[in-house]
């Protein structure tokens, strides 16, 4: 199975050393030094005066300007911060849902992000979405199928979904929504 881009961007910084004579730390160090900001010109650095490849002058570039590469925030703080404040009513949304896809099968993965959380089996299958302080956005890949009532085409609500779904309370995660869910989660094995 192909790695995920943590799992790439770990074993990138784990052979960084070997690969380029210094660990990311060091690497940090001497772009922050330079005093430049931009992406490009941190990656142009790196390739044209250390001889580094595009890759790792990429990863230390992303390191440096969002510092998120070596120390990602841990599943729950991220999950935490969505939910947080004027978005704490929303969670029973998002824990009736996660918990319906961990309970498809034992291959379900929540991966979560900023600002949503993918749902993965082989692929990603959906994705749940804090949008608003009244709504969480439930992003169902279901190819072939045609919207219809509250499963509305993603439109420009996310580029990796097919689906959208809208859900304002922990009562619209009703049979109709889970059947969805469930049938996205079988189209990703």
């Amino acid at each position: 199975m192909a790695q995920s881009p943590e799992d790439m961007a770990r074993s990138m910084i784990a052979n960084m050393p070997e690969k380029t004579g210094k660990p990311l730390g060091d690497w940090v160090a001497i772009v922050k030094a330079s005093g430049l900001e931009k992406h490009g010109e941190m990656v142009k650095l790196l390739k044209t005066e250390h001889g580094m490849t595009h890759g790792f002058a990429n990863l230390v570039a992303h390191e440096v300007k969002s510092g998120v590469v070596s120390a990602p925030a841990a599943a729950t703080d991220l999950v935490e911060a969505q939910y947080a404040g004027g978005k704490a009513g929303l969670r029973p949304i998002y824990d009736a849902l996660s918990s319906a896809a961990t309970g498809f099968g034992g291959d379900v993965e929540l991966a979560p992000k900023k600002a949503y959380v993918s749902l993965r089996r082989a692929k990603q299958f959906g994705l749940i979405q804090p949008s608003t302080r009244t709504r969480v956005d439930l992003g169902l890949n279901l190819k072939g199928v045609e919207p219809a009532g509250r499963l509305e085409a993603s439109g420009s609500f996310n580029a990796m979904c097919t689906h959208r779904v809208r859900l304002d309370g922990p009562g619209a995660v009703d049979a109709e929504v889970l059947g969805w869910l469930k049938q996205a989660y079988e189209a990703a094995g």
